[in-house]
């Protein structure tokens, strides 16, 4: 589906638009698709995680939440990175390492970068606990299916980094209703403690 198409679709159903919201995460999804396709064509696990995976959640429960983001991240095993790089390439993506961050550069100028995060790494050792394996939940978004972090590692993930951002993302997800007692009782004691330190900083 193209933007425009989008767009009609929401307005034939009463539905407001935020153009420079929606154009910007047709345009995420889009690129994720570039990636998400050989990767499922080539049978290598991925996740969509950050605030992509977020923005995702929150679409679906209550837009009214929803935070844009500039990222995508996936998540991936570390042994499986030169399989990801061979079958995105085709694709326009190019391999960096930049920092310490290893990241997919898409277009002529390289103006779209994607992330690539390690199961059972940590992106800083101020990370609380490393991050989690592979257990991927589909979902749809804008049309593009895509394999998504399960919420609950989701939460812990964004909980464990705790930068301004992570923050912002914890109270989109909780003014969402999607941080359950449930999903709160699975975190880590720190963690909790966390999480309600958000809650009342909000």
């Amino acid at each position: 589906m193209h933007f425009r198409e989008f767009l009609e679709e929401r307005a034939a159903k009463g539905e407001a638009v935020n153009l420079v919201f929606e154009e910007r995460l047709f345009k995420l999804v889009g690129i994720l698709g570039k990636i998400a396709d050989p990767l499922s064509a080539a049978n290598i696990p991925y996740e969509v995680v950050g605030g992509l995976a977020v923005l995702i959640y929150v679409e679906e429960s209550d837009p009214t939440h929803s935070v844009l983001t500039r990222d995508v991240d996936i998540l991936i095993r570390r042994s499986d990175l030169e399989s990801v790089i061979a079958a995105v390439e085709p694709q326009g993506f190019r391999f960096r390492h930049v920092a310490g961050v290893d990241m997919l550069l898409y277009g002529e100028k390289a103006a779209i970068a994607v992330r690539l995060v390690f199961t059972g790494e940590k992106m800083k050792q101020s990370q609380t606990v490393p991050n989690p394996d592979l257990a991927p939940e589909r979902r749809f978004s804008k049309g593009q299916e895509v394999q998504v972090i399960p919420l609950a590692h989701l939460v812990k993930m964004k909980l464990s980094a705790n930068r301004d951002k992570d923050r912002v993302h914890i109270r989109s997800l909780d003014a969402a209703g999607l941080i359950t007692p449930e999903i709160e009782r699975g975190l880590p004691e720190p963690l909790r403690a966390r999480l309600q330190h958000v809650r009342e900083t909000e």
